[in-house]
């Protein structure tokens, strides 16, 4: 199992300040002034695909220290399935959410295509895609057969290998009439349709032999229904389908529609709207698995732009939908909510939920941009949001993901200064096959490597990792696989948004408070500090904020007698005492709380105007 931080313990000071304070935690804290560079995380966020590439590399590719990998993929089963992507830190090619992660980079690209001209990267773009859906045509090898994944999930999870020294089977699995899976033939017939529209105004021949794939994948896949997880059992502990086929089969007839302008698919996703959960499903979040609000949102395009015809009156049920989502993003929903970390990130769920941050993020940004396009404003049972404040939250989880966080970390890997360093990806934490020629065998990787505290030899550009838990904790680990491990669904969405972002001007109204901070723990210093702002507001023209700092006790041993400074406190704190002597800006543990055990933490709030005040230790004793 992963271990993971969790910095909401309960001590005796948390329950003391809880009581003393009911305040709303703010929806994002701010952090540095100076603006991130979206454009370099554009840039990183395709490169992280150029390191997930199976098969024969491209001369010319950025990530030099990966090379040619599953060279006879489909080889046993007498055909050719080299290519595609690795799904994440493993060597799986799992079809399901690679087909999700094409769909999302092709959506990307339509939406933000101008952007993505000026931060120079269009092209590669472009190129990320078609080496997800040069895999899928070869894939499709008849119109009612696909093969959907190569290589078995538990024999390669027994193996820490790099890809060029793979020895696990690869057995390749596919669905076909007997053997029916409508979620994924009809993910890869919406990515496929999708991407033909990205490709149509550059190459046409192209874009048209995608569509012929698209549209027969999609009449198999509502020919022969049937989940794909009761057919390929080896994908159910992995990739299970929990919202069905039904979600998938609307999704894949809306991106036929995007890329034909045929209504008989319009026709499709009206008449089986009700039956399908099209516009009887309210969600809280859009996924490789679930697609119901990335569906409701793109329906709700024709609507915004005054068009729709005979079937206006469905598609504005499935924008009622999307609203809800979009609504519940923005913590405007009537209670019904998305939650939020104490640092202002969505949180969906404790595995991956960068995941879902990436894809709200981009639904958001999408639709805000169909809102300006109309002159609308997103009317939420909690009042009206209009695109720009729309845009403002969407980067706010942008931000978090690049370094404005509690922790001062950015969650994708090589950007900025602090990032994960020990990745749970195998090619990553293994130095290259141009650096160490002698193959590295399968266990022998998970002794050497896996188990090594050292940092990973090869930076993951651009990998996007699961990220924090519900309470902004991370453990940067490469046993944790549920914060530390990037996954091809969860970079996807965010890739166009980053594009979006760079073409967007720095908010000059942004009056954030001031930036959260993290302090490790300092040599000969038992405890970390994070600190954060929870609330602010002006009274008297003041602007005054309610800081809250965390003291987490990492010495291993409890504490007594502690005593903290406090520099540039000038109002009141809670949590802390005085110290009995009095001595200046010095501060103890209260009364009633004798000693701090090994791992718990101390929480103390405080309110001021201007700058945060810094803590340090001054003395202590341990147990």
């Amino acid at each position: 199992m992963a271990r993971l931080m969790t910095t909401a313990t309960k001590t005796p000071a948390t329950l003391a300040v809880a009581a003393s304070f009911l305040l709303l935690a703010a929806a994002a804290a701010s952090a540095s002034s100076a603006p991130f560079d979206y454009a370099g995380a554009f840039d990183k966020c395709l490169q992280f695909f150029e390191a997930q590439r199976s098969g024969k590399l491209p001369a010319d590719r950025r990530v030099h220290w990966r090379g040619d990998s599953a060279l006879k993929d489909g080889y046993l089963q007498g055909v050719d399935l080299v290519g595609g992507y690795y799904d994440s830190g493993d060597h799986v090619k799992f079809g399901f959410p690679m087909a999700y992660a094409v769909t999302m980079l092709a959506w990307g690209v339509l939406e933000f295509e101008k952007e993505m001209v000026a931060a120079n990267n269009h092209q590669r773009a472009l190129d990320a895609i078609r080496w997800g859906t040069n895999y899928f045509v070869k894939a499709h090898t008849e119109p009612n057969v696909l093969w959907v994944q190569v290589g078995d999930g538990d024999s390669d999870h027994l193996c820490w290998e790099r890809a060029e020294d793979m020895s696990t089977p690869r057995t390749a699995f596919k669905i076909d009439t007997n053997h029916p899976g409508s979620e994924v033939a009809a993910e890869t017939a919406a990515a496929l349709a999708a991407s033909s529209k990205a490709f149509r105004p550059y190459d046409s021949m192209y874009a048209d032999l995608l569509l012929l794939h698209a549209k027969q994948l999609f009449t198999f896949a509502d020919t022969f229904r049937g989940r794909y997880d009761d057919s390929l059992l080896s994908a159910k502990k992995f990739y299970p389908s929990g919202s069905g086929y039904e979600d998938e089969l609307l999704w894949a007839a809306a991106w036929l529609h995007e890329a034909t302008g045929d209504e008989k698919y319009l026709q499709y996703v009206s008449q089986n709207a009700d039956d399908f959960g099209g516009i009887g499903m309210s969600m809280l979040e859009f996924s490789w698995d679930n697609k119901y609000a990335g569906l409701q949102v793109l329906l709700s395009k024709a609507i915004l732009a005054g068009s729709g015809g005979e079937y206006a009156d469905t598609l504005r049920q499935y924008q009622a939908k999307a609203e809800f989502f979009l609504c519940a993003c923005l913590q405007k929903n009537g209670g019904n909510n998305m939650k939020l970390t104490p640092g202002g990130l969505l949180h969906v769920d404790e595995w991956n939920n960068m995941q879902y941050v990436s894809s709200a993020t981009f639904l958001l940004t999408v639709y805000a941009d169909y809102l300006s396009a109309s002159r609308g404003a997103l009317r939420c049972p909690d009042g009206e949001v209009k695109p720009g404040e729309m845009v403002r939250f969407a980067r706010s989880q942008a931000d978090y993901v690049l370094g404005k966080n509690p922790r001062g970390m950015s969650y994708m890997v090589g950007y900025g200064s602090y990032f994960p360093t020990h990745v749970h990806h195998r090619g990553a934490s293994i130095p290259s096959v141009y650096a160490m020629e002698s193959v590295v065998g399968c266990m022998d990787g998970f002794d050497r490597f896996f188990n090594s505290k050292g940092a990973d030899p090869n930076v993951l550009h651009g990998a996007v990792v699961g990220g924090p838990d519900a309470n902004d904790g991370f453990v940067d680990d490469r046993c944790n696989y549920q914060q530390a491990e990037p996954t091809l669904a969860g970079n996807a969405p965010i890739c166009g948004v980053f594009a979006r972002l760079a073409s967007e001007p720095a908010d000059a109204s942004d009056n954030s408070p001031p930036a959260p901070s993290y302090s490790p723990p300092s040599k000969g210093s038992p405890l970390e500090f994070v600190h954060t702002v929870s609330n602010s507001w002006t009274t008297n023209g003041v602007e005054h904020y309610r800081h809250v700092v965390t003291a987490k006790n990492t010495c291993g041993h409890p504490i007594t007698y502690l005593k903290l400074h406090v520099k540039g406190l000038s109002g009141p704190i809670y949590g802390v005492s005085a110290t009995t002597a009095k001595e200046k800006d010095t501060y103890e543990l209260p009364a009633w709380l004798t000693s701090l055990a090994a791992g718990e933490q101390l929480t103390i709030v405080y309110i001021q105007g201007g700058p945060a005040a810094k803590f340090s230790v001054v003395s202590y004793r341990t147990a």
